[in-house]
């Protein structure tokens, strides 16, 4: 096994939050990215839509914090939201010093200014975008600075297998110590060693069938953290994007919000109009009420998808907002500036996660969770639009700023034992993690999507309890590979959403249930905790 040297820092992802991370310790702190595959292949490579900050004249941080709020339909935690809108205007000047180029506007005057978006939620523009293709933007630039900064390792295509923790039987005491890795093209375990691991792994959408994501959001991050005795939180509202295409050759392609925030509208396949019925805010209503609407109206009409017009706008505007949309839908013969666009949702974020406090700190001390991985408490019930960037570089910045003062008081990680295969041999059976990857995400699709019920969920548990021990069966009996250690996540991953879903006893956000379909607000609203210790958990609540 190769035993690598102690790092100061290792952070497990390379999207906006780890990288933007790296770049803030790298002058002071050796650190270590590693990647799933490449250096871009998370959600932030693939984000279309934008920054939220407040830089309009008109706009206001108190309207920024306020939509963030009612989006998170009453499990916000107000600091959190205040410390994140605060920041957004201090960084988005910090990545256009990385070299982010932002889409300009001429002003009357003659001179250029950031041209701002609105989506659904926000009550004014104030979405920073380069095009239609931000994500690729900012994920192209902080990759460049971290290549050429000396003080950063980039290891592509190497996935962690578990944390390793000093102490894990002694709470107190616990801390840090480095991971197994598992060296993808070489189908190799590395010892990672060091002070500070972060967390930076991205969501979960990939439990589910339908997703916006890609292929490596399958909450890696979320179980590492769960199997090292760390609370997970709000796992019930996973965010479904009301408006994925509908096409069998690009299944997971995202339509951004932002078409919706420049005119577009929801039609049925008779060109007919509905979101007046379900918002007065039309397409412009925050994502769950709009993809309720949608999964609402084809289910009532027994229809494959629904569609969003664009069209009536010039070609030129189309063109100009939306390349990389046009683009996409042309080589699949749909032309956006004449034709409306087949949509459906699909699973798109994870509000909950790791829980965290505002400096990214964990429950077990030197990890770090940042990101959609993360628990923060600024999106509460269901996250608004384009604030899901601004939370990777506002709590990259504050864990950044955490690690440095503590990172002298940690101690050099102990060694730890070699991985040992020794008891296990190379798979004979692969078809077996296929097939148990197909079933999982059919039933978490089917039984735990947008709309749910306590008989649905309560056949997902029984699922997934089956499953489980499959999967443990399989994982003790085989070496490890990249498609074992993902499904052995996803099953977590999913256990923990359907026990969250089973907890809550009312509709609020994104979690919807026709058993309780009122939110409840006549008691304090609560946050969903669960505790690694299952048995203890369930005594605590009286779960059967």
């Amino acid at each position: 096994m190769t035993i690598l040297n102690a790092y100061d820092v290792l952070i497990i992802g390379s999207g906006g939050a780890g990288l933007s991370l790296a770049l803030r310790l790298a002058d002071t702190t050796r650190v270590l990215v590693i990647s799933k595959v490449s250096l871009s292949s998370g959600s932030t490579y693939h984000a279309q839509g934008g920054i939220s900050a407040v830089l309009d004249v008109n706009d206001s941080i108190e309207s920024h914090i306020t939509d963030t709020l009612n989006a998170g339909a009453g499990l916000c935690d107000k600091n959190a939201v205040r410390l994140t809108v605060l920041q957004g205007k201090k960084n988005i000047e910090w990545l256009k010093k990385q070299g982010v180029e932002f889409t300009q506007q001429k002003e009357k005057n003659g001179k250029t200014s950031l041209h701002l978006n609105r989506e659904g939620g926000h009550s004014h523009r104030r979405i920073v975008h380069s095009d239609d293709a931000t994500g690729k933007a900012v994920s192209k630039s902080l990759i460049e600075r971290a290549k050429e900064h000396p003080n950063i390792s980039l290891l592509e295509n190497h996935n962690a297998i578990d944390l390793i923790i000093k102490n894990k039987q002694k709470k107190s005491d616990q801390c840090i110590q480095g991971a197994y890795v598992l060296d993808i093209v070489k189908n190799k375990v590395k010892l990672i060693l060091a002070k500070t691991v972060i967390l930076a792994t991205g969501g979960a959408s990939r439990v589910y069938l339908y997703s916006t994501n890609p292929d490596v959001s399958t909450g890696d991050g979320i179980a590492l953290a769960w199997r090292a005795g760390c609370r997970i939180s709000n796992m019930e509202f996973m965010q479904f994007h009301p408006t994925c295409l509908y096409h069998p050759n690009k299944r997971s392609f995202l339509i951004s919000e932002a078409v919706r925030g420049e005119g577009g509208k929801l039609i049925l396949p008779d060109g007919s109009e509905f979101m007046h019925k379900y918002d007065p805010q039309k397409e412009l209503a925050p994502r769950d009420i709009v993809a309720r609407a949608i999964d609402n109206e084809i289910k009532k009409y027994g229809i494959d998808c629904v569609y969003l017009d664009i069209s009536h706008k010039s070609a030129d505007f189309i063109l100009k907002h939306f390349p990389t949309i046009h683009q996409q839908c042309l080589s699949l013969d749909i032309d956006i500036t004449q034709q409306p666009i087949p949509v459906v949702p699909a699973a798109h974020y994870t509000c909950g996660g790791v829980l965290t406090d505002l400096n990214g700190r964990t429950d077990i001390r030197g990890l770090y969770a940042i990101g959609e991985v993360a628990s923060t408490g600024l999106h509460g019930a269901n996250r608004m639009a384009s604030n899901s960037l601004l939370e990777c570089l506002v709590f990259a910045e504050r864990a950044a700023v955490d690690i440095s003062k503590v990172l002298s008081e940690l101690s050099t990680p102990e060694p730890a034992p070699n991985w040992d295969e020794s008891q296990v041999i190379d798979s004979d059976e692969e078809v077996v993690v296929s097939h148990n990857w197909d079933e999982l995400r059919h039933f978490m699709w089917n039984y735990v999507g947008i709309v749910r019920t306590d008989k649905r969920l309560s056949r997902a548990m029984r699922r997934i309890k089956i499953l489980k021990q499959e999967i443990d069966e399989y994982y003790g009996d085989f070496k490890v590979t990249n498609d074992l250690l993902e499904l052995r996540n996803l099953v977590i991953v999913a256990e923990l959403i359907i026990r969250s879903a089973l907890l809550r006893k009312e509709s609020r956000g994104l979690h919807y249930t026709k058993d309780y379909p009122e939110t409840n607000d006549s008691k304090p609203v609560k946050n969903t905790l669960l505790y690694p210790n299952i048995k203890r958990w369930e005594q605590e609540n009286n779960y059967k």
